[in-house]
């Protein structure tokens, strides 16, 4: 179905509860806390409230990388914070993630818990804290930052722009779902132009900037976001399908993208994370 029906906005905008869309229960105009509720808290030094979406993946994936490389304060507990239920709208939540979105990260690995949202710059504290995955100076660094904001702000429009009216829409509409494809087209053409002359996006060597794209545009190149593979032609964009397999074939990344799911096989789900044994529990290989 295609609405050809012309929009006139008007003079002031009015919040509709009922306006329809996969996620319509839990959006609404206001921010803070809808309820009263206080977080779980684990015994490790990282507390981790998020869910496997592709920005909770980031996270995860994160901290299975430093736990690797043998840093004991990336031990974390993964809550699983239910957005359908709204949970990111209780009091707890929000003292973490005054914007109510996941993830969110309470470092209580020094004398005074810090607490950091935004799964970028969840990603750019874990990496400065433990000196891996980013480069400390130079041209390089700043490489990694310069795709790091880009996915940043890439993201969105491949998340709640394309995904939501190719997906969640309640029904079909033809120009947004042209004027994001347009726009989620030329980002992969773009990915495919830079990962021909590199191994990763920053160049030679794995760093947050893959860790935050592999989640999205990773997902998208294999066609496990939305269904929309064969729409977007995605087998053709052939160096991001390399650099997608690359990056999946890391037993950290493996492990992460499973944390926090609560959705497909059940044997690929882990609902919470609280110990490595966890993953003896499903099928993460």
């Amino acid at each position: 179905m295609t609405d050809n029906a012309e929009y006139t906005p008007p003079a002031v905008w009015t919040w509709e509860n009922d306006n329809g869309g996969r996620f319509a229960n839990i959006n609404r105009p206001t921010a803070g806390a809808q309820s009263e509720k206080d977080l779980p808290l684990g015994e490790h030094p990282q507390q981790l409230y998020s869910l496997g979406t592709p920005n909770g993946v980031k996270v995860t994936i994160m901290l299975e990388e430093l736990l690797e490389l043998g840093e004991a304060n990336a031990e974390y507990d993964a809550w699983l914070i239910n957005i359908q239920e709204g949970a990111q709208f209780s009091s707890g939540f929000v003292g973490v993630n005054p914007n109510s979105k996941i993830p969110a990260l309470l470092d209580r690995s020094g004398d005074k818990p810090v607490r950091v949202f935004e799964s970028g710059a969840i990603l750019l504290h874990l990496a400065d804290k433990f000196g891996h995955y980013m480069p400390k100076d130079g041209d390089s660094r700043a490489e990694v930052l310069s795709w790091l904001f880009w996915l940043q702000g890439s993201a969105p429009y491949l998340g709640g722009g394309f995904g939501h009216f190719y997906a969640y829409a309640p029904f079909k509409m033809e120009y947004p779902i042209n004027r994001f494809s347009m726009e989620i087209k030329r980002h992969l053409d773009l990915l495919n132009q830079r990962l021909a002359e590199h191994t990763y996006l920053a160049g030679e060597d794995y760093t947050i900037a893959d860790i935050a794209t592999w989640p999205w545009y990773g997902a998208l190149a294999k066609g496990l976001l939305y269904g929309a593979g064969e729409f977007l032609e995605v087998e053709s964009y052939t160096h991001v399908q390399r650099w997608a397999d690359l990056v999946s074939e890391r037993p950290a990344a493996k492990r992460g993208r499973l944390v926090n799911k609560a959705w497909g096989d059940e044997d690929k789900q882990l609902l919470e994370r609280h110990s490595s044994a966890d993953f003896d529990k499903i099928n993460w290989r």
